[in-house]
């Protein structure tokens, strides 16, 4: 199938796929008589399983690791279980700051009582050093 047919399939626009080739997460695809990229449903597979991880926010590094991990079926899965912990603790992390995020806006937010921009509160305390 074209690139086209592919990037529908698989959720993933043509120009990132192109991208995911590039940097060695999708292995180059055979070309037909007239040049188009042709892809298989392994192909198909293997950028769900991006797709997916990318929705997990798994950086590109990590991702390679998890595909290659991935051919070797007898490989261990410590270095799989490793990579998403890791992410579990930054998405933890990220909650944490906007968490943090919050208080502060609201803060802000709750902050200001008058009606000119000459009084208000939020724009003195952003300006604060």
């Amino acid at each position: 199938m074209k690139i086209n047919d592919a990037a529908k399939r698989s959720s993933i626009n043509s120009k990132t796929i192109r991208y995911y080739e590039e940097v060695g997460l999708l292995p180059p695809t055979s070309r037909n008589a007239n040049g188009y990229r042709e892809y298989s449903e392994v192909d198909i597979e293997r950028l769900i399983f991006i797709r997916r991880c990318r929705e997990l926010q798994i950086p590109i590094k990590e991702l390679m690791i998890l595909v290659d991990v991935q051919i070797d079926q007898q490989s261990s899965c410590l270095e799989v279980d490793d990579i998403i912990l890791k992410q579990l603790e930054k998405v933890r992390d990220r909650i944490k700051e906007l968490q943090q995020l919050e208080k502060t806006l609201n803060k802000l937010a709750h902050s200001c009582q008058f009606d000119t921009v000459s009084q208000c509160q939020i724009l003195q305390k952003l300006s604060e050093k």
